[in-house]
């Protein structure tokens, strides 16, 4: 059964960027949202392997949909999207739990390999 995969972040570009590099991975993306509230919904809803969360997003940033998420289930996997110049906040992000962070714009290699990693394949 191929990972589960939830892909949130505002720009409707970026997540057909991301579904076209995880559906080629053999990842199924079984969500997409906006902003953070529809993460955070989606993630309980649907109870993915991981989530991709962009950090800058109308509604509920990803900072704090990322606290969200982990308060629901502690062992979520999220791996935060982030623009360069954005490491503090990436840093944040991993202490408070994300597994791991994809820069933008989106290298195939480094989405696959953060989402391998994170789901120990």
């Amino acid at each position: 059964m191929n990972p589960r995969i939830i892909i949130a972040d505002d720009a409707g570009f970026m997540r057909r960027m991301l579904i076209k590099i995880l559906s080629q991975a053999g990842f199924e993306v079984v969500g997409e949202a906006e902003n953070g509230i529809e993460a955070v919904e989606l993630y309980k809803q649907l109870k993915p392997d991981a989530i991709t969360m962009d950090i800058t997003m109308p509604g509920m940033d990803g900072i704090t949909a990322l606290k969200e998420i982990i308060a629901y289930d502690k062992n979520a996997k999220v791996i935060m999207c982030s623009a360069m110049g954005q490491q503090f906040i990436v840093v944040e992000a991993i202490k408070l739990g994300a597994v791991d962070f994809v820069e933008k714009p989106f290298q195939t290699e480094h989405v696959v390999k953060a989402l391998n990693k994170a789901l120990n394949l």
